[in-house]
């Protein structure tokens, strides 16, 4: 079978390194966002699976606008059975939808119709959901809205972030992808209509939605700072130290006190009232610093009796 691949994002890796690896399938171009600035320095970098296919050997693409008539053009020369999609990040249109005449199928880290949309792992963590999954399905015109083929269950762990579920479903996707394929292959897929009145959605996340609100429960806070980790990380600013990432935080029971104040500056980290219950900051990132325990950064950071913001 003659597969275009396309995708961006680190998610997509283990599913392109199992379509090569099958013998009976040939990945004749992947398709990929072009290079950009990355990082503090603005170095202009290539995207995880450029990356990961260099020195391979095989045809990559990285056309701006996937869906323009000369991309379209290369594409339809390269005669493909097949395109996956796995977290590439642009639109496809019919020209494209229409092209190979095994279709289009997409990897996509939920559960369908839940947390369609940019970032549904993060979103699922964030949102205190115990399961989550991978799904299987026919691309269409709508964000995720495709035909369902087939889906599989994970556990999300109360100990998991986003970083720890990612890798975990990135696994499960490469093994749901081969079931598909091979299902494709001896025509016995089946395909379902996904229910609208179910669907939920994970848009993409910005920098701010990181900004800790102590009027929020303290369960929602630390499900927050799971769900945002690594990326953006969540932050307060905690005078007189100033703004410091969240990475790791423990609900403990509140007191009678505005959202906000710190309660204790001692043991294992800051414990700060929140609109219900209160937070432990075990694990903190002070700007300009090393990742530490709450711990070490009390020794280095006094906290006067104050509140945090």
């Amino acid at each position: 079978m003659r597969i275009i691949f396309m995708g961006s994002a680190e998610l997509a890796c283990p599913c392109l390194d199992r379509l090569l690896a099958n013998p009976a399938d040939q990945v004749v171009g992947v398709v990929t966002q072009p290079d950009r600035p990355k990082g503090r320095s603005l170095q202009v970098a290539p995207c995880a699976v450029r990356a990961h296919v260099a020195e391979r050997g095989i045809p990559v693409f990285t056309p701006e606008n996937v869906n323009a008539p000369d991309s379209v053009t290369a594409l339809r020369a390269l005669a493909p059975d097949l395109i996956v999609v796995v977290a590439y990040g642009q639109f496809l249109k019919a020209e494209i939808l229409n092209l190979p005449p095994l279709g289009c199928i997409n990897v996509h880290a939920s559960l369908l119709p839940k947390y369609r949309g940019a970032a549904p792992i993060q979103w699922a963590v964030a949102n205190g959901e115990t399961e989550t999954g991978v799904t299987t399905m026919f691309v269409n015109a709508r964000m995720d809205a495709g035909d369902i083929i087939d889906q599989r269950v994970e556990s999300i762990r109360t100990d998991d972030t986003a970083g720890s579920l990612h890798d975990r479903l990135a696994h499960c996707g490469a093994d749901l992808l081969a079931r598909t394929i091979e299902a494709l292959r001896q025509g016995s897929i089946r395909r379902r209509p996904q229910d609208e009145a179910g669907a939920t959605f994970a848009p993409r996340i910005k920098k701010t939605d990181g900004r800790m609100d102590w009027n929020l429960p303290a369960t929602q806070l630390h499900n927050r700072v799971r769900g945002f980790n690594p990326w953006p990380g969540c932050f307060c600013e905690l005078p007189p130290a100033g703004v410091i990432k969240v990475l790791k935080t423990r609900v403990e029971p509140g007191r009678n006190k505005a959202a906000g104040a710190v309660l204790e500056a001692a043991d294992e980290g800051p414990l700060i009232q929140s609109g219900q219950d209160a937070l432990r900051l075990l694990e903190v990132q002070p700007e300009g610093r090393k990742v530490m325990s709450g711990a070490a950064f009390l020794r280095g950071h006094p906290l006067a009796a104050g509140s945090a913001h």
